[in-house]
């Protein structure tokens, strides 16, 4: 693990074949795992938020998580990937479920035969009452998943800004692109970008065109079906607003 919140190096923004190489190379390539370990790096921290709502510990939804994506990189479960299934993230928590599952079992099995304390991965043991305000974990699955796909596309076109030397004006209003900051006084912003207060409302409304195309390509980049992708992004934005 590189960081404390990431399991491998970041990567950079992906292409709309990502997931498909994926599932066509699985793991007889070095393609194939360069591709799957940058969907995983990308789709971290979708995993840690439904461990933490399963065990209700930040450690132990971490240590859970390390785990399951060394056994996902190294052990070559992508090759359960069915091509109908074609999208990453239903198939990443069907994993991480199905990886909880068979630990919970190791850790019976440990405790009727092996004469060994093993720690507790019941959640309902472990957890107590649950709390009735957050998210069930598979909904904070779907929400994560949702404001990382949001924040891989706002990487993206700031590099593309950045390009095209506009760098700076991304930044200023990157609060309003992503929702961030209220719209508030727009004028004293445009006047501080050196733009009339038109031509600054006109260049916001192209960057959230152009936002909104770069957050459908990561989605994309997610999918085997490029015409699913429509649906994705109906789901993207229902699991925002819970």
């Amino acid at each position: 693990m590189t960081t404390a919140s990431s399991p491998i190096l970041h990567s950079a923004p992906f292409n709309t074949t990502r997931w498909t190489r994926v599932c066509l190379a699985k793991t007889d390539s070095e393609d194939g795992r360069r591709a799957l370990a940058d969907l995983c790096d990308a789709y971290y921290e979708p995993v840690v938020a439904y461990l933490r709502r399963v065990f209700r510990d930040a450690d132990a939804a971490r240590e859970m998580s390390h785990a399951f994506f060394a056994e996902m990189l190294h052990g070559g479960t992508i090759i359960t990937a069915e091509r109908e299934r074609g999208r990453f993230r239903s198939y990443l928590l069907g994993s991480v479920k199905h990886f909880v599952s068979h630990q919970r079992e190791a850790a019976q099995r440990m405790k009727r035969g092996g004469g060994m304390e093993a720690v507790s991965l019941d959640d309902e043991e472990a957890a107590g009452v649950p709390d009735t305000r957050q998210l069930p974990p598979d909904a904070e699955f779907d929400r994560q998943w949702a404001m990382t796909v949001i924040a891989r596309g706002m990487e993206a076109l700031r590099a593309e800004c950045v390009g095209e030397g506009r760098g700076a004006f991304f930044d200023s209003v990157s609060g309003i692109l992503n929702g961030h900051a209220s719209h508030g006084d727009q004028t004293a912003l445009a006047a501080s970008c050196g733009m009339s207060f038109d031509a600054f409302r006109m260049a916001v409304s192209r960057l959230k065109k152009r936002l909104r195309q770069s957050v459908k390509c990561e989605v994309a980049g997610t999918l085997e079906d490029p015409a699913a992708v429509q649906d994705e992004m109906e789901t993207l934005f229902a699991a925002l607003g819970r």
